[in-house]
């Protein structure tokens, strides 16, 4: 492929992944004109957004392994089809199960099209400064993204309804599909002749989609309430269920010698730990400045563009960091910056504002982002074959999406149970929640900050494969 082309399909890609972070954060504004509109009562609400992302972290995994075994290109567009179409379901509802089924229906299309564009990443550019750049554009797209749809959301509601939202995705799903035969390559099916670990999908699928659902009704049900310890259970049981079936199958969904390689294992841990404490920042310092300081939801939601800004410009240069500084000294301080952005972060005053609470500490996070998430993806993928890059693609989708779950559940809950505690006025009982959970944020970037000086990187000659060398004799750098 020419670099022309390369860089057109980067681009298609990377917008690919903007849409797909868009609809993550969207909908968070959208919400309460949902809920009026459609007279939704508030758990049914929280479901409007949390269906989206039960189903597209269950579906990573599996959609990462369908990439490398049905085609990359032929998932890709049919994850934008499926995308298109929900879209246009949730634009056109009228009941409350409609939506949330639309939203689920999302979820699918999204984990499709996430992981199939992160697996052609792989195939399109090789390994050294060439994918850093492609991995830096992608990283500051989705980065792009989560603020943005917070922007987005605002003013498609205020203007145009809660249906524009949907109807936005649905434009940009074929928007993005049209290109896909003059720039993406039809590629070639690895593991047609494999067969299909269907006992294994269906218990990874079930395994992670509960998991999912626990983590986020927890926030609505309390971490300790029945249905969440309920389908928390299940989802551990059929987890190890997946494990079991695994060893025993001959040709494996994930070969557990992938798991084991130590670097993959950490890579993956790492990219969680970056998504708790970043993605909750977006919804929370947003909900600030509407709750707090009075903001209109527009002016909410450009606040973080300065953010965004930054977190462009500094993917463009990251992969210049990581060749002069190295992969590990890049990705601790992006971590400890992730640390300092969030510690700052809590120091927010109930009579503050954007310039001298907001602005300084958000823009510090915005250079940290690309940073720990370009390094955190290449570390990622370090450890795999051509062949296994779907697979690659699925497992770190996921560890970014439960992250990404984890994360806000945990911190809203933290913001709202200190609320709920204080007995100050109402801005300063907000504030003190927000403050809070800033700061608790600040400890999933210190421990993958400790965990980054531990990373040892294959050496260049390394096997990327397990059939090369097993896992525990495989060579590691510095």
């Amino acid at each position: 492929m020419a670099v022309t082309d390369k860089g057109r399909a980067l681009a298609l890609l990377a917008c690919t992944q903007f849409v797909l972070l868009l609809d993550t954060s969207i909908i968070n504004v959208a919400a309460p004109s949902i809920g009026e509109s459609l007279e939704i009562s508030p758990a049914e609400l929280s479901w409007v957004a949390n269906a989206y992302l039960v189903s597209f972290g269950g579906l990573l995994l599996l959609s990462g392994r369908a990439a490398d075994l049905l085609g990359q290109r032929r998932v890709f567009v049919s994850g934008l089809g499926v995308l298109a179409a929900a879209s246009l379901l949730g634009a056109l509802a009228d009941r409350a199960d409609l939506l949330i089924a639309a939203r689920a229906v999302q979820g699918v299309g999204a984990a499709m099209a996430a992981a199939a564009a992160f697996s052609l990443i792989l195939t399109l550019f090789e390994e050294g400064p060439e994918r850093h750049r492609a991995l830096g554009v992608f990283a500051a797209m989705a980065g792009a993204g989560g603020a943005v749809g917070t922007v987005l959301g605002g003013v498609l509601t205020s203007w145009l309804g809660w249906e524009s939202t949907f109807a936005l995705s649905v434009v940009a799903g074929i928007a993005l599909i049209v290109p896909v035969p003059r720039l993406l390559p039809a590629g070639t099916p690895v593991g047609r002749e494999r067969g299909f670990d269907v006992p294994g999908a269906v218990a990874v699928t079930a395994g992670l989609g509960l998991l999912a659902y626990a983590v986020v009704n927890a926030g609505e049900a309390g971490w300790s309430s029945t249905p969440t310890l309920a389908t928390g259970a299940a989802a551990v049981v059929l987890l190890g269920v997946f494990v079991l079936i695994e060893r025993r199958v001959p040709h494996p969904l994930v070969p557990l010698a992938v798991l084991a390689r130590p670097t993959l294992r950490l890579a993956n841990i790492l990219a969680g730990l970056w998504q708790m404490s970043l993605f909750p920042m977006f919804f929370l310092v947003s909900l600030y400045m509407q709750a707090v300081l009075g903001y209109e939801p527009v002016l909410g939601g450009l606040a973080l563009l300065p953010l965004c800004v930054v977190v462009i410009a500094v993917a463009s240069r990251t992969d210049r960091l990581i060749g002069r500084f190295g992969l590990r000294t890049v990705m601790a301080a992006g971590f400890a910056l992730v640390a300092v952005g969030m510690v700052w972060q809590s120091l927010l005053s109930p009579d503050g504002s954007f310039a001298a609470d907001v602005l300084a500490p958000s823009l510090v996070l915005g250079i940290a982002l690309p940073l720990v998430s370009i390094t955190s993806n290449i570390a990622a993928t370090l450890d795999t074959g051509e062949e296994e890059a779907g697979l690659a693609s699925g497992l770190v989708n996921t560890s970014l999406q439960f992250g990404s779950v984890l994360g806000l559940a945990v911190l809203s809950g933290v913001a709202a149970a200190r609320t709920g505690a204080s007995s100050a006025a109402h801005d300063v009982a907000l504030t003190e929640g927000f403050r809070t959970a800033f700061l608790v944020g600040a400890v999933p970037a210190v421990l993958a900050l400790l965990l980054a000086l531990r990373l040892r990187l294959p050496a260049p000659d390394a096997p990327a494969t397990p059939e090369a060398a097993p896992a525990g004799h495989r060579r590691s750098g510095p």
